[in-house]
């Protein structure tokens, strides 16, 4: 990894969708400010809508000027979006769809979602000590592929004018699709504790039963790494009953999106679980860009929105992983997190991680200690 300075420009689309999106992106983008000042990286940042912000302004989540200024720029950072005014609305034009069009579209079929419960956080966690303490889990999710894309889809109408409705959703995957998340979830295992779970219910489904044959193939290329393999649902218990058995998690789109959520609750909270979703290019193969796209695993959160309340640290970390993915800037990703880790280790807290009896912090706020820390270990470092 490189920790040099970057002559060119780092272009940045800057998404913040919806509900606490328009609150976790100023103080992440002030906080890549900051950390580009220190290391010389020359950030531009440019925004648009998407999602809901983006149905209200033009009637598509992912207006054509959005997708084309995601396409143009080095990475995109993206906050959160949905909410409840958008609910009515036919599937087809909702807020997530431009979540589902802009991997689709910038090939981003690799979804990393890296769960640790760091030593400052594990009072924030609601599970005992001694079954959490070093749980450090990378959920490798396919992205593209699945029940989110597959068709049939659609809800119709049965028996004739009357009838009752049916609807229907389709599971599909092939073995290129599960050949390359595979490769994915084995060659970052390499670099870790050399152990993969691999996720299915191939009892039941088909295509599960597919996957687990596929990943076996694969397995053959990595014989100095660990294979197993489990039912979702057993896996769901078992990231209760003893999480640190588990190093690398490699599964389906829609098991994915469950099964990583649960991670972020058995480390402390969803809010302080980032993710990237890369393709081709930026994990080392030929063919598609150099694209990556960074956000929170957590929703909108419509609820606490504009009440400065919402956790920053995820979106804040999700920026980290764009300068070590994207950038390949190794040392001002580590600027961010040891930042990050820095003022949670002196007991600052947002409402949904705060010790009982302590006074939370809010947005604002946490994201200008982040910054205060990482202009103070620059100053120090200068000096």
């Amino acid at each position: 990894m490189s920790g040099s300075a970057i002559q060119s420009p780092v272009t940045l689309a800057v998404l913040p969708g919806d509900g606490i999106g328009r609150e976790i992106m100023p103080p992440t983008v002030e906080v890549l400010k900051a950390v580009g000042r220190q290391f010389d990286i020359p950030f531009a940042f440019k925004e648009a809508p998407v999602g809901g912000a983006a149905i209200d302004a033009t009637g598509r989540p992912l207006p054509p000027e959005t997708l084309a200024l995601a396409k143009a720029s080095d990475a995109v950072l993206l906050g959160a979006v949905g909410g409840p005014k958008w609910e009515g609305l036919d599937y087809a034009v909702r807020p997530e769809r431009a979540l589902l069009g802009l991997r689709e579209a910038l090939g981003l079929y690799a979804n990393l979602r890296p769960a640790v419960l760091a030593s400052e956080l594990i009072d924030a966690s609601p599970l005992r000590r001694e079954l959490v303490e070093g749980t450090d889990i990378m959920v490798v999710r396919e992205l593209t592929g699945g029940i989110y894309f597959g068709r049939p889809k659609g809800v119709e109408t049965v028996g004739g004018p009357g009838g009752e409705e049916r609807g229907v959703n389709t599971e599909v995957y092939t073995t290129h699709e599960i050949d390359r998340i595979a490769r994915v979830a084995f060659e970052i295992a390499r670099k870790r504790r050399k152990r993969v779970t691999s996720i299915d219910k191939a009892n039941v489904l088909e295509s599960s039963e597919l996957w687990r044959r596929v990943v076996n193939g694969v397995h053959k290329d990595f014989q100095d790494v660990e294979l197993r393999h489990m039912y979702v649902d057993n896996c769901a218990m078992q990231l209760i009953k003893d999480p640190r058995q588990f190093d690398v998690i490699v599964t389906t789109n829609m098991f994915g999106d469950i099964l990583s959520d649960e991670a972020a609750q058995v480390v402390g909270s969803i809010g302080l679980l980032p993710s990237a979703s890369l393709g081709d290019a930026m994990l080392g193969r030929k063919g598609g860009g150099r694209k990556g796209l960074y956000e929170p695993i957590h929703g909108s959160a419509p609820d606490i929105a504009g009440r400065d309340m919402a956790n920053p640290l995820a979106t804040i970390l999700s920026a980290a992983m764009l300068l070590r993915y994207t950038l390949g800037h190794e040392p001002a990703a580590a600027a961010v997190e040891q930042a990050v880790m820095a003022v949670l280790r002196a007991g600052r807290r947002t409402a949904d991680i705060a010790r009982p009896g302590t006074t939370p912090i809010g947005t604002a706020e946490m994201g200008r200690l982040v910054i205060e820390q990482i202009e103070h270990k620059g100053a120090a470092h200068v000096a």
